[in-house]
């Protein structure tokens, strides 16, 4: 089974948005890939590992603070270690604009999507 870190809050700190999680996040690797999860109304930045992909999930509550930091760097953190979420943003924007008015992804899925991201 992948490993899924849940973020937990998102800081804007130093001119970046800062994602935390409550799990070590040593030996990780961006996969500059993200995924949407419309089961559980949330997005998935792809890490890798030497083993398999380690999901980082953003949950819907998580989202306002995604959209008010559209242009910054974007950094994950286990309060110990820190690592750059490489291509977040221009992945993101891709699948937030994919998402708008597109039944693929369900209903209500788009709907909550498009009321943070397309009001």
């Amino acid at each position: 089974m992948r490993k899924k870190l849940i973020v937990q809050a998102a800081n804007v700190m130093e001119n970046a948005l800062v994602l935390e999680v409550s799990e070590a996040i040593n030996g990780l690797v961006p996969a500059e890939q993200i995924l949407v999860d419309s089961e559980h109304y949330s997005f998935i930045y792809l890490m890798e590992d030497s083993d398999d992909y380690t999901y980082i999930v953003f949950p819907e509550p998580i989202w306002p603070d995604l959209k008010m930091a559209a242009e910054l760097p974007v950094w994950i953190s286990d309060g110990n270690e820190k690592i750059e979420l490489q291509r977040f943003n221009e992945e993101f924007d891709f699948i937030i604009n994919n998402i708008k008015g597109n039944s693929n992804y369900g209903k209500e899925m788009v709907e909550k999507a498009e009321s943070v991201f397309h009001p």
